[in-house]
This record gives structure tokens, sequence and C-alpha cells, in this order.
């Protein structure tokens, strides 16, 4: 039995096992996805050691980075962003493993979001600045769209949330949480940025799914908002998962 698994610290709750192993059960595929929850980086070593039969893993927080010096490999794309959340089991010279990285989230948010954008859809504000907010950085930049992000605290490159004037929202008018603002159970949080701002113009994308309609959602769509969370481009990141794993 072929066997995949997710790397991560800690995991509470997890999309990929539930998903995977209930494609595996529907597409009588002799295989299995597991949860590694290791406190420390460098026992992934052991993992492999321990479980010959693995062909793959996903890479979750706080590893995303922290993995990228133990891989053979490096996608482009995944090399961009500076995360991997994808590692592919590969055969190189005389049979000796080799590890690949690759990043999903690029590939799950372009394909959510792409639908979404139209003309009006030239500037976006990332709220957040965590791995996944450079993976959709480089999204919205392979898809003709300039970004700036946005920090709770002063840093270069980004502006604060207390930045965002109602000139700021004229201009940019897709609006992306990458933080887990407003995520179960905390659901009446959000981001705060001038909501009454907000227009019909407007597009408003939460990487949150659970739940599924945020209060960032709900606010953005009071104004007229066009809104959408995150639970396709989470779809859409376990299919370009197993591709990756079987190229």
């Amino acid at each position: 039995m072929e066997k995949y698994g997710l790397l991560g610290y800690p995991l509470r709750h997890s999309f990929s096992r539930t998903y995977f192993n209930q494609k595996f059960e529907a597409e009588h595929i002799d295989a299995e996805y597991v949860n590694f929850e290791i406190s420390d980086i460098k026992e992934l070593k052991n993992i492999i050691k321990e479980n010959i039969n693995l062909r793959g893993l996903n890479v979750t927080l706080p590893y995303k980075t922290l993995v990228m010096p133990l891989l053979d490999e490096i996608d482009d794309d995944a090399r961009l962003i500076g995360a991997v959340n994808v590692i592919a089991f590969r055969k190189g010279s005389f049979g000796k493993l080799r590890l690949k990285g690759y990043n999903s989230d690029i590939i799950g948010f372009k394909q959510s979001i792409e639908p979404l954008l139209n003309e009006s859809h030239r500037k976006a504000l990332i709220l957040g600045t965590g791995g996944s907010s450079k993976a959709v950085f480089q999204g919205l930049k392979q898809l003709g769209v300039a970004s700036t992000l946005v920090s709770r605290t002063t840093k270069d490159f980004c502006i604060t949330y207390q930045e965002i004037s109602p000139q700021i929202l004229e201009q940019y008018t897709v609006i992306v949480n990458t933080t887990p603002v407003g995520m179960y159970p905390s659901i009446n949080d959000c981001p705060l940025i001038p909501y009454e701002r907000l227009t019909p113009r407007h597009l408003l994308y939460d990487l949150l799914y659970n739940p599924d309609e945020t209060l960032f959602m709900k606010k953005g769509k009071a104004q007229g908002a066009t809104v959408k969370n995150g639970l396709e481009m989470l779809l859409l990141q376990a299919f370009a998962s197993w591709e990756m794993w079987h190229r």
C-alpha cells in the first residue's frame, strides 16, 4: 500500500487527510494518507526512513520554508514564493531517493480567482505577510495584478491597516485575506479595513473556508462587492498535489 501524508505542527484538523482517504476509497486506490505531526523539521529524515512506502507529502505550518534546505530540488514557483507545500518523491541515479518541492498554493489560488477578475481589477491589497501571502502575491502577479501587502506593524514593502485610505481603496479593487482572522471559532472577527468604502467594483477573496462566509466576506457583500472563500482553492491545491506526486 502506498502512503502519502501531511507534515506540520500542530495538526488539529486536516482537510487533506479526509479528502485523500475519501478519494482513495472512492477510486479503489490502494493507498492511505496520514498526518505526521512533528515538533522539529529534522524529524523528516526519520519519517522517510520509517515509511518506505511513502510516495509524497503535503507541508503546512510551520514548515513550508524550513523544509526547503532539506530538499534535493525546488520548483521555480516554489523558489520564487519562498515556500514549499508539496514534496514529491523521485528516484534519482542508482535508485537513490530525491525530494522535489513544489507550491500548489499558487495553482489553487490562480485557478480559483481568475474567473472573477475583470478589467477593473488591476491592483490588489493582500492582508497578511505570512507564507500564503507570498503565493498570493506571485499568483496575482502572473495574472497581471499588482499587489501591496498589508501588515499590522510597520515593515519594508508593506503598508499598515491604518494606512488603507479611501483613495487607496479606489485604486485597489481586489482584497485578499491571507490571515487567520475570522476563522472558526472566532467568527465575529474580521480584518480592520474601512468596509464602508467598498463598492460593487471590489472583489474580496478570503483564503479561509470555515465558516463558509466569514465576517470579512459578509461586510464586503453588504457593500455590493463580489466575495469568495478559499474552499475551491483548497480543492484545487489537492488536485495539483496528486499531479505533482505522479509526474
